[in-house]
């Protein structure tokens, strides 16, 4: 089945995007790196046209895509608070941390809220282990979490 376009898809930008990334040393990473920030994902369409532009396969580019958590093939819903599971915050309670905001929210790992204002997602390591534990709401980092905290920062965005 096909995946659907990002609603701000624009095949001249992409086209642009990997034109001017495919200056780059090793330039298949800052390609997708720069489609997902441009898109909020790395369309399906864009997948081709990176593997004629580099001279390599679909099923490359398709498998850092997989690979890499950040990389994702349609836009997340909402803001995207990614949750460190690493052992370092496991260790310093995120689970429980994490486990009440999954509650809270009514959802699973990798999951969006059923108002579609905010997406789960498990990250192995944020380096913010002295602070731990840590997470990462849109852009910004937050440390020292419990639940409460977790909850409420993750509120103050919605």
């Amino acid at each position: 089945m096909p995946q659907a376009q990002p609603q701000n898809w624009n095949e001249d930008l992409a086209r642009r995007i990997i034109a001017e990334q495919s200056q780059c040393e090793g330039p298949l990473l800052p390609i997708l790196h720069a489609l997902n920030e441009t898109f909020g994902c790395v369309p399906a369409p864009s997948v081709a046209m990176i593997a004629e532009a580099l001279n390599i396969s679909r099923a490359e580019v398709h498998g850092v895509i997989t690979f890499y958590h950040d990389f994702r093939s349609t836009p997340a819903k909402g803001t995207v608070v990614k949750v460190c599971r690493a052992e370092a915050c496991q260790s310093m309670g995120g689970p429980k941390a994490a486990e009440a905001l999954l509650r809270k929210l009514g959802i699973g790992w990798g999951e969006a809220s059923k108002s579609g204002a905010v997406t789960v997602e498990a990250v192995y390591c944020l380096g913010l282990c002295a602070a731990a534990p840590a997470a990462l709401i849109g852009d910004k980092p937050i440390a020292r979490l419990d639940g409460p905290k977790l909850i409420a920062a993750v509120e103050a965005v919605r």
